[in-house]
């Protein structure tokens, strides 16, 4: 296959150049320098000349309090954004891997979220990334995911890594829920949907829920340093508050791939292992 990776430079799309390059296929890594999916003329032209089988659009705009200052720059980038990228896709019979958010729920549920559970997101990056996913067609894939962490790009095990090898406190919110995801777990998993052709929506996350500060504990431990370090606080005691409203509970089944018999991303203890051990080697 010919698959073209938007957002190539960003720390899912590096991985998913690598994992689309280790099986063997044809990859074309696209960015901001290549072109903005913003602009339909630039991206039609762009998808039209490469000619892929497949686009993986993992591009956006993911600052999540960013995106509640500037909803139109928001909605232009990930929701008009895909619908160009959709449209491009359509012109040259190619189908389309989304990736999404847990953003696009409320949070209020008490159990895992399902693919077919109703969104309602609370935040203008949840609801443009909702915006994403109403303009793709029946042979698209919709991938939802969650905490992505990964060894490129800013991200919260590098960020908690470095405060507590300085030795610095951190205080980390214990009262939102959700589930770790490695990056190049998910571009393995991205990869198998996308050349096994399968349409539709799927929760992709590796297992295991915990909180933002049982996480942080989890990276603390893991490295071998002061767990005494991590200190819980709710988030409403967060001083100053964020801009964006998070889903205090955005645990997300993966129900599509489990009742599909599609193995399950490991359990998120085993990769942050393995990412903590290579980002302190280097």
């Amino acid at each position: 296959m010919r698959v073209l990776v938007t957002g190539a430079g960003g720390q899912l799309g590096q991985e998913l150049v690598a994992a689309f390059t280790g099986s063997e296929h044809d990859v074309v890594p696209c960015d901001l320098a290549v072109f903005d999916v913003a602009d339909r003329e630039q991206t039609l032209q762009a998808v039209g000349t490469v000619s892929p089988d497949a686009i993986v659009h993992a591009g956006a705009w993911t600052d999540v309090d960013g995106c509640e200052g500037d909803a139109d720059r928001a909605f232009r980038v990930n929701a008009l954004g895909t619908r160009h990228v959709a449209e491009a896709a359509r012109m040259v019979n190619a189908r389309v891997c989304y990736v999404s958010t847990d953003y696009v729920f409320d949070g209020t549920a008490r159990t895992p979220y399902t693919e077919w559970d109703q969104p309602n997101p609370l935040s203008v990056y949840g609801r443009s990334k909702l915006g994403g996913e109403t303009v793709l067609g029946p042979d698209d894939t919709v991938v939802r995911t969650s905490w992505v962490c990964g060894r490129h790009g800013r991200n919260f095990v590098k960020t908690v890594l470095g405060r507590a090898q300085q030795g610095q406190p951190l205080t980390v919110v214990d009262d939102q829920h959700g589930c770790p995801t490695f990056a190049d777990d998910l571009a393995a998993a991205i990869c198998r949907l996308v050349t096994g052709r399968l349409p539709g929506t799927f929760h992709v996350t590796n297992q295991g829920p915990t909180t933002w500060y049982g996480f942080a504990r989890d990276v603390v431990a893991v490295a071998g340093l002061d767990t005494a370090l991590v200190r819980p606080i709710a988030t409403a005691d967060l001083r100053p508050a964020r801009p964006a409203p998070r889903p205090p509970y955005a645990v997300l089944d993966n129900a599509a791939l489990r009742l599909s018999g599609i193995p399950l991303l490991p359990e998120h203890h085993e990769p942050l292992e393995r990412l903590v051990k290579e980002l302190t080697a280097s």
